[in-house]
């Protein structure tokens, strides 16, 4: 089973959003500084994910984006579902033809647990994950760290 870059992306982009909700818009310039993501890629995403009605954008000075529903009501498995991403454990993408056209031994099985998989995606809030420990630490260090890049470049 894999978890594509692109849903692992629009994820953590989703969850840098509802971290910085409070601050008003966020600009995806932001994003890509305290994530690490290629602010291409980043434009990518929020098309699709302003197409799927997670996301608002704003416009002009202070612009950027916003979540378009409370992080409470956004689930991992609706920004993924927005990038077009697949969570799908069988071989075969679940079509059925993981055997030269027929059934394999264990496709039930894998189909099993990519159900058990969305379950616990649609069970986790961006909320949810706003409110971890380690989520909050991580985001503190990622903001001191762009702070401090802001900081030594200015003083050049």
């Amino acid at each position: 089973m894999r978890l594509t870059t692109k849903g692992r992306y629009a994820v953590t982009a989703m969850l840098d959003l509802a971290l910085h909700a409070e601050h008003g818009p966020t600009c995806l310039n932001d994003i890509s500084r305290r994530q690490e993501i290629s602010l291409s890629y980043l434009e990518q995403l929020f098309s699709r994910l302003r197409r799927a009605g997670l996301v608002k954008s704003v416009r002009g000075p202070g612009g950027g984006y916003l979540l378009a529903r409370p992080p409470a009501e956004i689930s991992v498995s609706q920004v993924i579902d927005a990038v077009d991403e697949r969570v799908d454990a069988t071989r075969c993408q679940g079509l059925s033809d993981c055997q030269q056209g027929d059934i394999c031994l264990t496709h039930y099985l894998w189909c099993e647990l990519s159900g058990q998989i969305r379950r616990f995606l649609d069970g986790v809030t961006l909320c949810q994950l706003a409110k971890r420990p380690d989520v909050l630490q991580t985001a503190t260090r990622q903001r001191h760290r762009v702070d401090a890049s802001i900081l030594a470049s200015s003083s050049r």
